[in-house]
């Protein structure tokens, strides 16, 4: 009998559980089926014994999968430092690949992904989940249609708690890793990476494309014992001369947004405010009264795997490439540069809870909520609040 497409899972613990899961939940083996799993350490996985259960193949290495097997599709939903060869590798057998965000650790490495893809006739998807969703392709159809007129000024704030046990994992904030590879892990290019990209990406041309950063000025700051920061300031003038501002911190004890406010000529659009960030839809506001509701961008997590199922069958459009993609790994690098060494948060403002969040202890910043708060509201940068420990960041141009 036919299984329709074969997916190679690569990484099943983490975030890789969201794709073992889907799998499994939704299975439907006339169209796809899982054709192996690739995991140094798969006890990890909860769900281990039901992969077995059906005779799927599980091996250590890619190259241990490879020699023996093939797949259709390989998901690779590993640490950032192993995306680049792993990528490169899945195509050079045969493979289409779906990569978790980000799309690699620097730009370098995006350009040799881009062109191991071009030397065959694969498809590469990055996982940037917002850019599947109903949602946000049909708000880029609008803004590409010039139903906004230009774009002026978008903004986005991300108040996320991330507890001790978080940046306990082994390359959790790191620049680099023990092996001398390039993680730059961070908020901005791990939990909250989707929104900055977003904004990238709303903006671009066409459906696989998004608008380049053309210079870059950031404030990095962190509270938790981390190589990386944990809370990020950003202005980006784009090639269009837009401006982008992203303000986003994993030092507190609150969960707020993502939430946005995208500005054009004709009318903003708008996901949640401040007051009132949660179950909000997606809403563009004209300058003529009339709105339009766009709907809810969280739904469809898993849109991205079967967009990929589906292109692999050639039943679908890539939405979401590496040139698409690299847009937000330029960003980061350029940040990295604004910011050669990470300003620490003031001792005496660093706190610890026992119960910070969700019952689990960590470390958070007093009154930070409220200072990116103000940042996004008046769009300016911390260091223009005239706050003590605030340190501007130099700009950075990008040919």
């Amino acid at each position: 009998m036919d299984k329709g497409v074969s997916v190679l899972l690569v990484g099943i613990g983490g975030y890789g559980s969201t794709y073992v899961n889907g799998m499994l939940d939704n299975r439907c083996d006339e169209k796809y089926h899982i054709a192996g799993v690739v995991d140094p350490k798969p006890e990890s996985q909860s769900r281990l014994a039901e992969i077995t259960d059906l005779k799927v193949p599980v091996c250590a290495s890619m190259e241990e999968f490879y020699k023996d097997y093939s797949a259709d599709l390989a998901v690779i939903s590993s640490p950032i430092q192993f995306h680049c060869d792993q990528v490169c590798y899945a195509l050079s057998k045969g493979s289409n690949v779906l990569c978790e965000k980000p799309l690699s650790a620097t730009v370098e490495e995006g350009l040799r992904m881009i062109e191991a893809r071009s030397g065959t006739d694969k498809f590469v998807s990055i996982g940037y989940q917002w850019s599947y969703s109903k949602v946000i392709q049909d708000l880029k159809k609008d803004i590409q249609a010039g139903l906004f007129g230009k774009a002026l000024r978008l903004k986005t704030l991300l108040l996320w708690a991330r507890t001790d046990a978080y940046f306990k994992r082994g390359w959790a904030g790191k620049i680099k890793d023990s092996q001398g590879r390039w993680v730059l892990d961070s908020i901005a290019n791990n939990a909250t990476a989707h929104y900055l990209h977003n904004m990238f990406y709303v903006l671009g041309e066409k459906t696989d494309e998004s608008i380049k950063p053309l210079n870059v000025t950031a404030e990095l700051y962190r509270a938790n014992p981390i190589e990386n920061f944990d809370t990020a300031a950003v202005r980006v003038i784009t090639d269009n001369g837009a401006e982008l501002m992203y303000f986003a911190t994993h030092a507190t004890r609150v969960h707020l947004g993502p939430i946005f406010c995208y500005e054009f000529e004709k009318g903003k659009v708008v996901y949640g405010t401040p007051d009132d960030p949660e179950g909000s839809n997606v809403v563009a506001y004209f300058e003529d009264g009339s709105t339009k509701s766009y709907g809810d961008p969280t739904q469809g997590v898993l849109n991205k795997l079967w967009n990929a199922i589906d292109a692999v069958k050639g039943k679908a459009d890539i939405l979401c490439g590496p040139e698409a993609a690299l847009s937000h790994t330029r960003c980061i690098g350029a940040m990295h540069a604004s910011v050669p060494e990470i300003v620490q948060f003031p001792e005496q403002m660093i706190k610890w809870d026992e119960k910070m969040f969700k019952n689990e202890s960590g470390f958070y910043v007093e009154e930070l909520q409220q200072v990116l708060k103000d940042c996004y509201e008046k769009r300016v940068m911390p260091s223009k609040l005239g706050i003590s420990w605030a340190k501007p960041g130099m700009m950075i141009k990008l040919k």
